[in-house]
């Protein structure tokens, strides 16, 4: 699948520190340290492409955007994969209500978000993968899992005529996987809680556990289906597309693995659990989390309805540099809700940006300024606040005081000093923040 046109990212004049972030599976700031010289593998797990990029999905992605910044900005090579769930049963059923076949309203939306992508200039992946291009990973990888005696069938009694001649839906035997839960440390309870309403199914009869995730679903009349091999026809669980594509394009364990928060179960917790079981390995070294934004008390979803769409505040003339802005302004593991004010603070604070980046620039004291080891102290410090657990609100902070010194607003010999500091600020607000100054 084509993936998106990247930004162009400036080089900074000095190398950044290893970023530190909040890793979900060990519960603590974690430095993302990959061995020199080799690449840092991100894996940020993509859209189910039923319905248009909300703030939510774009704080997500802009959450990522700036890990591998930061990665980058530390000297590290780095390879980004992401999927894109191109069939599941949202899909299905959006397309089902509007009347359109699944492939058209997916390939609509799949378009849609590389539009917003290139917008909000958040770097395109290496490897942009529908599950259905890697449904022969797919295959294979369940085929050896039921080999190992680590999934089982269950009859599928409801299955198409071409299902196969014993047609049955292919399940995870949990128990075979001993360290189930080590990305979120839930109870079961707490996992069955939530279970169903993220796409399991705890009652199906026959299942050895009601958490035992689905790998292989056989045929049933009206549904896509692909050739399966010894599985029969019928097409793919949610969780296995993320393990066999990062399998495939990063290899495993590679070093960080993104998505929202609601997330944590039970997608990345099924896609470490059938890593373990297909390699005995570790899925991903690090599990990073952004936390949901909401709208009108609840969380920002396509399943509510209560959406706040990129493309809509594009189309009503917004700049993407202002809703990107927006977004930075709220720290990425602070759920927070979204009104207006906060595209409205962004639209000043970008204004305010731009007008000093230009004042800086054409001031005949400070027009050179910006070339030598002085000249990058403000962006020294904008990378040590990113580097901080993606601290973008003190990031924003240190550009805020270094517009006000440029405008005027401070004085003495600090403010003298950060009004030479236009190329390196520039420089580095785009390379760390994406924000182009102009």
């Amino acid at each position: 699948m084509d993936s998106w046109t990247s930004p162009d990212v400036p080089a900074l004049p000095f190398t950044a520190e290893d970023p530190r972030v909040h890793d979900t599976a060990r519960g603590a700031i974690t430095p993302l340290a990959p061995p020199p010289g080799q690449e840092a593998g991100l894996y940020v797990c993509g859209i189910t492409p039923y319905d248009a990029t909300h703030l939510g999905h774009a704080a997500t992605y802009l959450t990522f955007d700036l890990v591998n910044r930061a990665l980058r900005a530390a000297g590290h090579p780095v390879r980004f994969v992401q999927n894109v769930t191109d069939v599941d049963e949202p899909l299905l059923e959006r397309a089902e209500r509007d009347g359109v076949h699944w492939e058209e309203l997916a390939s609509r939306e799949i378009q849609l978000f590389r539009d917003d992508m290139v917008a909000l200039r958040i770097i395109a992946p290496d490897a942009y993968v529908g599950a259905v291009e890697g449904i022969p990973s797919d295959v294979a990888a369940i085929q050896t899992m039921l080999e190992s005696g680590r999934a089982y069938r269950v009859p599928a009694e409801d299955a198409a005529a071409d299902a196969g001649e014993s047609p049955a839906d292919v399940y995870l035997d949990l128990a075979q996987v001993p360290t189930f839960g080590e990305v979120s440390h839930w109870t079961p309870a707490q996992m069955l809680e939530v279970y169903a309403d993220r796409g399991g199914d705890p009652d199906r009869a026959g299942k050895r556990d009601r958490l035992d995730p689905l790998l292989w679903r056989a045929h049933r009349e009206g549904e896509p289906h692909w050739e399966g091999g010894s599985l029969g026809a019928g097409r793919p669980g949610w969780h296995i597309e993320c393990t066999t594509i990062a399998r495939d394009h990063l290899g495993t364990p590679f070093l960080v693995q993104g998505g929202g928060d609601d997330l944590v179960f039970p997608h990345h917790e099924m896609s470490a659990a059938q890593t373990r079981a297909l390699t005995d390995g570790a899925f991903a070294e690090h599990y990073v989390h952004q936390a949901m934004v909401g709208l009108d008390g609840e969380k920002m979803s396509k399943s509510k309805g209560n959406l706040v769409l990129v493309s809509r505040l594009r189309a009503a003339g917004e700049d993407p540099a202002a809703i990107r802005l927006a977004l930075l302004s709220q720290h990425y593991r602070t759920a927070w809700e979204w009104t207006d004010a906060h595209l409205e603070a962004a639209r000043q604070r970008l204004d305010r940006w731009r007008h000093a980046a230009q004042t800086a620039t054409t001031s005949p004291s400070t027009a050179d300024a910006g070339d030598g080891p002085a000249g990058d102290a403000v962006a020294r410090q904008l990378a040590e606040r990113l580097t901080d657990d993606l601290d973008t609100p003190g990031a924003l902070a240190v550009v805020d005081r270094w517009a006000d010194a440029v405008l005027g607003e401070q004085t003495g010999a600090a403010a003298a000093a950060e009004r030479t500091e236009a190329r390196s600020v520039r420089t580095a607000v785009d390379a760390l923040l994406g924000i182009d100054l102009g």
